[in-house]
């Protein structure tokens, strides 16, 4: 980095930092509020604030073992030297007292030295459960994968465009992008772009969802005439992906408890053009709209609520937002929802559950209670659904296991269920 970083950037990035840390609200929203009280930084001090905040959080268990105090100061300034390139010398207008010192020490220090849970920075509970079924070199493998910023990912609506048509126009408009590894509907952008000004953006024919998304979408497989429910649908991005695939035919309901998240979906579904779509806030799984369902869907989807441990290269916050109390609440709860979805499942139907979690508890536990207490469902291979749609996915032979270190998605789990006709 060859330019100084000036007093006010510090500042920014400190006070940024001093909101952020505490954890109390997803660390984006935390920064859209900050930017918003904080007009007068321009467009590269944001983004400098951004990514040393990300930064930070990223490697918060390394840099608190690295820094005296661990301080928003010494973060800042130990992110900005250790992970972002920055030299000593471009720093010099802003130290004090003897923090040069300190900073040529942790730039020569060796990250490898650190204890195992330091490099791995993950919570000691979560590291915990991992080591129930990975080794630590593999945890390892796992938790660096986690530590880097998540690539843009795009999927195509094929109502309005073919996957080809939007790659020659990303090209045609100087944007490097390439079709994504495993999702015959992804599309990964190679850097940074304004994408919501983008024309086919705005048109409806991309829409932003990271490819393990779009995978665990494509194990629905609705046909045009059913009747779906996407139970857990947030603000909609596999609903979308469904309505698509079933061609605007049929009827798909996108249940949540949040009217905040539906507000969300409404301009996304405006501009993809479906009319098969049928947004509804519901009070919980005992919801009047739930209990008229009953028995009458020919696929019904659970992205259940969970602890999003998979989603750490976009939400690295979540490594002290979640707890382990926290966790059992969740498994209650996410035996409840899916307790609730199968009963809306028809005789010959399917169920599909899945979370971007990367535990067991969350994921094969609560699918194996399922199973053991349904005797009128069983589980069908997720290699199987995706062989039929002409895709090999390594590792999701049963289960649908996604890794960042391994296939480069988020970390997703799915299982397809089947209730017997």
């Amino acid at each position: 980095m060859s330019a100084n970083l000036t007093r006010i950037q510090l500042d920014a990035i400190v006070h940024a930092l001093a909101v952020a840390l505490p954890a109390r609200s997803p660390a984006d929203a935390v920064l859209k509020h900050y930017f918003r009280d904080h007009k007068a930084l321009g467009s590269r001090d944001r983004a400098l604030v951004a990514d040393t905040v990300y930064s930070v959080l990223r490697r918060r268990r390394l840099l608190e073992a690295l820094t005296p105090s661990a301080a928003p100061r010494e973060l800042a300034l130990a992110s900005l030297v250790k992970l972002q390139g920055y030299g000593i010398g471009s720093l010099e207008p802003v130290l004090r007292g003897a923090e040069r010192t300190w900073l040529a020490a942790l730039k020569a220090e060796d990250v490898d030295r650190q204890p195992f849970e330091v490099r791995a920075d993950l919570p000691d509970w979560v590291i915990a459960r991992l080591r129930r079924r990975l080794a630590d070199e593999e945890i390892l493998a796992l938790a660096k994968s986690l530590q880097h910023p998540a690539p843009l990912d795009l999927r195509v609506n094929t109502l309005k465009a073919p996957r080809e048509a939007v790659l020659q126009r990303l090209e045609a408009d100087g944007t490097q992008a390439a079709p994504a590894r495993w999702s015959p509907l992804g599309v990964r952008v190679k850097e940074k772009v304004a994408l919501n000004k983008h024309p086919m953006y705005l048109d409806g024919a991309v829409e932003v969802q990271d490819e393990g998304s779009q995978l665990l979408g494509l194990l629905v497989e609705p046909r045009r005439s059913d009747l779906v429910v996407d139970f857990c649908a947030g603000a909609g991005g596999k609903t979308l992906q469904l309505g698509a695939a079933m061609g605007s035919h049929g009827r798909l309901y996108a249940w949540d408890v949040s009217d905040k998240r539906l507000a969300n979906l409404t301009p996304r579904l405006r501009r993809s053009g479906l009319s098969n779509v049928h947004p509804q806030r519901i009070a919980g799984e005992n919801d009047t709209k739930v209990k008229r369902l009953r028995g009458k869907a020919d696929r019904v989807l659970v992205d259940a609520p969970c602890t999003g441990l998979g989603t750490l290269r976009r939400n690295p916050d979540l490594k002290t937002r979640q707890t382990e109390e926290g966790l059992a609440e969740l498994n209650a709860k996410q035996s409840a929802i899916l307790e609730a979805a199968g009963a809306l499942v028809k005789p010959g139907g399917r169920l599909v559950y899945g979370t971007c979690s990367l535990l067991e508890e969350e994921n094969e536990a609560i699918v194996e209670r399922f199973l053991a207490a349904h005797p009128d469902f069983a589980l069908v291979p997720c290699g199987e659904v995706l062989a039929r749609q002409g895709l090999s996915i390594p590792g999701c032979e049963r289960y649908l296991r996604l890794l960042p270190h391994v296939h480069d998605t988020d970390g997703f789990f799915a299982a397809v269920l089947q209730r017997a006709a």
